[in-house]
């Protein structure tokens, strides 16, 4: 996994001062540019996970999520060892 960021085209994150407390913040898209991004990102279960984050200067913006979780190895069970329970 690299820690380079990689913007989410197409996608735009506002978030309104004057807006109530229940408003979190407005998501444009462009959709020429999503659906390319999103074509070029999708993971094999054809989802796209998108993180809304907020820069040094306080401006928000939209990357994607590279996250992926490790595989863990499987436990072979004593069956599949070949061996009887010693006890």
């Amino acid at each position: 996994m690299s820690n380079e960021k990689v913007f989410a085209n197409g996608f735009s994150f506002k978030r309104r001062e004057s807006a109530p407390d229940f408003v979190i913040g407005n998501i444009s898209i462009k959709v020429d540019d999503a659906i390319e991004f999103l074509k070029a990102n999708k993971k094999q279960d054809g989802w796209v996970n998108l993180n809304i984050l907020k820069s040094q200067s306080g401006k928000p913006y939209i990357e994607l999520d590279t996250w992926s979780p490790e595989s863990t190895p499987k436990v072979e069970t004593p069956a599949e060892v070949g061996g009887d329970l010693p006890f």
